[in-house]
């Protein structure tokens, strides 16, 4: 039976094929994210070339490394490399693209009303459903065990339609989540604040490692029989690929949630310092003296602060942190 040739770490790195439909995606959302960070530039704004970097390398770079390595070469005929792909499309790549922040760039770089289109597109009915937090997680572990436990996967290995077509679901599987979370559009529920943020991070790095622990103790083989018919005479045996498909995808997930929890506290971080110097600026605002009415005895008394006349939350705060007397 002929396959591609027995896997060495030389081979991980030089053993390419080109994957048409997956070019085509880099190459488009490449193309729209270059021009939003273009236009911005032609307007003397900025657009931080991190931001830029991560969705160019980690986002694009991942979908390309998932669908036209060595991992796309050697996924029909071993489980592990299918594994890894499938972990980087819908928790590597989502990351990538959602520190690029490409919802941000759209508000800034699209022209009014189609920015506001945008925004209205965000924040419909439908999309507040998939995107909300529990919603979306749920929708990533249900992909997941849908692929590995129903016929899927072992279709997808024969139909190549249908292989592209799961890579995409993985993709926009995995974004529904990630993408919300990062950027800096109000595109989830208020309640959604940053604290709260950081423990659905941290609930989803858990929920990430329930497929590849499912995959390691499964006693069935996962598309058994297309891998015991394909399976290569110079691998292990179908079962120890499993597993170590199943231990990728542990591992890998919970590389991803340190990374990402990471990125949850710097944003909120740059928050915290950004209504920081708002209020300072309202405070150093709002404690003038008094101007002396025409005719009146001038007095050094201030002006009442408005934390003292206002029933806020970030007034009452002000007012029990000052001291008293």
């Amino acid at each position: 039976m002929s396959g591609p040739p027995e896997f060495t770490v030389e081979r991980l790195f030089s053993s390419w094929q080109p994957d048409v439909p997956a070019l085509l995606l880099v190459a488009l959302l490449g193309a729209l994210y270059g021009w939003g960070v273009r236009r911005l530039r032609r307007r003397g704004e900025h657009w931080p070339v991190p931001r830029t970097a991560a969705f160019a390398l980690l986002g694009l770079g991942s979908i390309v490394v998932a669908t036209m390595s060595a991992l796309a070469v050697y996924d029909h005929v071993l489980f592990w490399p299918a594994a890894v792909q499938n972990i980087l499309l819908d928790l590597i790549a989502p990351l990538g693209l959602a520190l690029g922040d490409p919802l941000r760039l759209a508000a800034r770089a699209l022209p009014e009303r189609a920015a506001e289109r945008v925004q209205r597109a965000m924040t419909g009915r439908v999309v507040r459903l998939l995107t909300f937090p529990l919603v979306s997680t749920a929708l990533v572990l249900t992909t997941e065990l849908t692929i590995y436990f129903t016929p899927y996967f072992g279709t997808a290995l024969r139909v190549g339609w249908l292989h592209e077509l799961m890579y995409l679901h993985l993709l926009l599987a995995g974004s529904l989540f990630v993408v919300p979370v990062l950027t800096r559009e109000e595109t989830l529920p208020r309640w959604c604040t940053h604290p709260v943020r950081a423990a659905l991070v941290f609930l989803d790095g858990i929920i990430d490692a329930v497929p590849g622990i499912v995959v390691m103790t499964h006693g069935t083989l996962i598309a058994g029989a297309w891998y015991l018919h394909h399976h290569p005479t110079w691998s292990t045996d179908v079962r120890h690929d499993q597993q170590l498909g199943g231990g990728a995808m542990i591992g890998i997930a919970e590389l991803v949630a340190l990374p990402f929890l990471l990125a949850i506290l710097v944003q909120w971080a740059r928050t915290e310092r950004a209504e920081t110097v708002v209020l300072d600026r309202r405070l150093a605002t709002e404690l003038v003296p008094a101007a002396p009415a025409e005719g009146a005895a001038e007095s050094s008394d201030l002006v009442r602060p408005w934390w003292e006349t206002e029933n806020s939350e970030v007034a009452q705060r002000i007012r029990q942190q000052r001291p008293t007397g």
